[in-house]
């Protein structure tokens, strides 16, 4: 009988009960946190890579925009520039042996798309677009891609099939 009142004082092993108490807990909040640091940085990947998108293809000449005339919507994912462009965007070089930027880009949809030959936002393009056949040009580069999670696929959460969209616009310069 003296045993449970001297087992009830011992206090050697209550670290490692506490430990075993909070420690999964912990591990679902490192876990969450690597998780949701890789989705925003996959976020910001993806948007800075259409800005420089945008960027390549508003340097491009008024020349490679003599479709975008008649119809400001027209859609130049398939010409040399949208083609040069989605390069930008999928691996940040024109050299078609880089690894991608992100991963999972086989899931991604690319658009490259005029947005007004004369005026934008209702005013008339006026400096380097006054004397130009064309008129101003806007391209829209677009991007969306399937996120991949690290860490939440091997636990069993729910991460896959979420949807990363970026979006960015550039004036034509004609450079």
């Amino acid at each position: 009988m003296k045993i449970l009142p001297r087992l009830c004082s011992d206090c050697r092993g209550n670290a490692a009960a506490e430990l075993a108490l909070v420690a999964p807990l912990l591990l679902i909040i490192m876990l969450g946190c690597t998780e949701l640091g890789n989705y925003f940085w996959n976020e910001h990947t993806l948007l800075k890579a259409v800005r420089d998108g945008a960027r390549y293809a508003a340097r491009q000449s008024f020349t490679n925009y003599n479709t975008c005339a008649p119809d400001p919507g027209t859609d130049l994912s398939s010409s040399t520039v949208g083609t040069n462009t989605q390069l930008i965007v999928q691996k940040g070089s024109l050299d078609s042996t880089q690894p991608d930027l992100l991963p999972n880009w086989s899931t991604a949809t690319f658009k490259l798309t005029c947005i007004s030959k004369t005026t934008a936002g209702g005013q008339t393009m006026g400096g380097v677009y006054q004397n130009n056949s064309i008129g101003g040009q806007l391209v829209a580069v677009e991007a969306t891609l399937t996120y991949r999670p690290i860490i939440a696929v091997a636990l069993g959460f729910s991460g896959v099939g979420k949807q990363l969209y970026a979006q960015s616009q550039a004036a034509v310069t004609g450079i």
